[in-house]
């Protein structure tokens, strides 16, 4: 019996977008407090948490669009893939809490690596899906098999956020710029 993919990723593909729409919530609260200030001003006042959706926005649209490309490459799952899978939506839909606690003002170590730690664990269980998916030829179309290079692109989004996520006592959110350096890391061979 073939176990199809597909329902996987619709399913995964809506919860995302669940998601990505509940970290606007927020926002939309802040604009229909009573005695609303001008528009500007309210902008200038609330600009942690519009940067803090914006941030979260652009992380849950590169996660959705790894694990897309990945499953791109899937044929059929298995059980360790569902479990691993909804594990990584677990880490999606818990991503709007942490997100709003970064909205707020002032430098708090634990919703930093709340936050960070959150998305790290979300890029763990992808590394961990895409080296289960290209390690089994019986559930990926091409299995590429556990080569350096396969598995030096699944682990440096990972260790990259590892990083970060060490070093935000020191460097807060910041850390997460180094993620714009992981796609030249994967390209190294």
């Amino acid at each position: 019996m073939k176990r199809d993919p597909d329902r996987l990723v619709l399913f995964a593909d809506a919860v995302v977008a669940i998601a990505i729409t509940l970290l606007v919530l927020p926002l939309v609260e802040i604009t229909s407090e009573p005695g609303s200030e001008p528009a500007s001003e309210l902008v200038a006042h609330h600009w942690p948490q519009i940067f803090s959706f914006l941030l979260s926005f652009a992380v849950i649209a590169h996660l959705w669009f790894t694990h897309h490309r990945l499953f791109e490459n899937v044929k059929q799952y298995s059980s360790v893939l569902v479990v691993l899978n909804m594990a990584w939506l677990l880490t999606i839909v818990v991503l709007p809490f942490p997100t709003e606690l970064a909205g707020r003002p002032g430098d708090d170590h634990f919703t930093q690596f709340f936050y960070i730690g959150t998305i790290t664990v979300s890029s763990m269980l992808l590394t961990a899906i895409t080296l289960l998916v290209h390690g089994s030829p019986e559930l990926a179309v091409e299995a590429q098999g556990l080569s350096r290079p396969v598995v030096l692109r699944a682990i440096t989004p990972t260790v990259v956020l590892l990083i970060a996520l060490v070093l935000s006592p020191f460097i807060s959110y910041w850390g997460l710029l180094l993620l714009l350096v992981s796609p030249l890391a994967q390209r190294i061979r």
